[in-house]
């Protein structure tokens, strides 16, 4: 089965073995992130893994993502985690901030662990960009699932 995404083929592969985790930060849960989630939950199905090996970590805020990818790299050792949630521009460089260190407190864990771990995280200038790329087939979420399973399939 193909896909397309950003203009190219992506081959869906079976990956019904793997375990693979999800860290969603539930700050705007419902118009952001429950979308992002929705759409990666839709790709692990299309690809073929199980409920069960999906193991799922809630954070209040972005900031909290690499630590919840830490409990869930030292408790439940999975194949692979997606990482999703969403930053927007303030009035101040607060998620300039934020966003550098979700980004480098995930490259360590990826290089510590030697787990892929996707970068499913908007960084947007407002919420009308973040819905517009939380849904359909511009789904962020999506393709940070596809990406964390072909990285765990490599």
């Amino acid at each position: 089965m193909q896909r397309k995404d950003r203009g190219k083929e992506i081959t869906m592969k079976d990956a019904s073995k793997l375990r693979i985790g999800i860290v969603v930060s539930d700050y705007y849960a419902d118009m952001i992130t429950g979308r992002l989630f929705a759409g990666a939950m839709e790709t692990l199905r299309e690809w073929k893994v199980a409920e069960e090996n999906i193991i799922i970590v809630r954070t209040p805020g972005c900031f909290e993502i690499p630590y919840g990818c830490v409990k869930l790299l030292q408790g439940e050792k999975p194949d692979a985690i997606i990482t999703l949630g969403c930053i927007v521009r303030g009035e101040t460089d607060h998620d300039k901030y934020i966003a550098s260190a979700v980004s480098q407190g995930i490259i360590d864990l990826t290089r510590e662990y030697r787990i892929p771990i996707s970068l499913g995280i908007l960084t947007v200038n407002n919420l009308d960009q973040a819905k517009a790329r939380s849904t359909g087939k511009n789904n962020k979420g999506c393709e940070a699932a596809a990406a964390a399973m072909m990285m765990a399939l490599l």
